[in-house]
């Protein structure tokens, strides 16, 4: 149990300390802890259990240690999990605020940031990728693909009702 503790606390920590840019740019890493690393959830397990995230209020990552945390360890391990992905960041920022206030017009600093960002995105696309290879088995999940991509950029719905929308759509089409 300390064990599975333990790598539920090096993971999640990992991946938050290294997912520059935030919620989205975290994903794929917890993807590749989860996944890949400690084979704790398949690639569609870990699609779902994003997919379920992104319907519910809060950052996703706290969402995804919050499950995946309690999945392997109950409440102790959702505990834990969240303290890997939060702990880390919050000392960081108590430490590094004076650094970041200071520089934070630093021709230098900006220049850091600038060659991070494609990094940030190209993550965010491989997950995207890798996630969408299983989610379209079928026909009426590209008229779901398709409909989301309407309703998002010509329609400007909120993403919150989309969810909503295709949950909806799931629950009589899938069942």
């Amino acid at each position: 149990m300390l064990t599975q503790l333990w790598d539920l606390l090096i993971a999640f920590a990992r991946a938050s300390n290294l997912g520059f840019g935030g919620g989205p740019a975290v994903v794929p890493l917890i993807k590749i802890e989860v996944v890949e690393r400690y084979h704790w959830l398949t690639n569609t397990e870990f699609t779902d259990a994003l997919a379920v995230g992104n319907a519910l209020p809060g950052p996703i990552a706290t969402k995804l240690a919050g499950y995946i945390g309690y999945q392997q360890a109950g409440w102790l391990g959702a505990i834990v999990a969240n303290i890997g992905v939060i702990l880390p960041t919050v000392l960081a920022v108590i430490l590094l605020a004076n650094f970041l206030m200071k520089y934070s017009n630093s021709p230098a600093l900006k220049g850091m940031l600038r060659g991070v960002r494609p990094v940030v995105v190209v993550l965010i696309a491989q997950t995207a990728f890798d996630m969408g290879v299983g989610s379209f088995p079928n026909l009426a999940t590209w008229g779901i693909a398709l409909a989301t991509v309407v309703s998002l950029f010509w329609l400007k719905l909120h993403p919150a009702l989309i969810i909503v929308l295709s949950m909806a759509f799931g629950l009589l089409v899938f069942r």
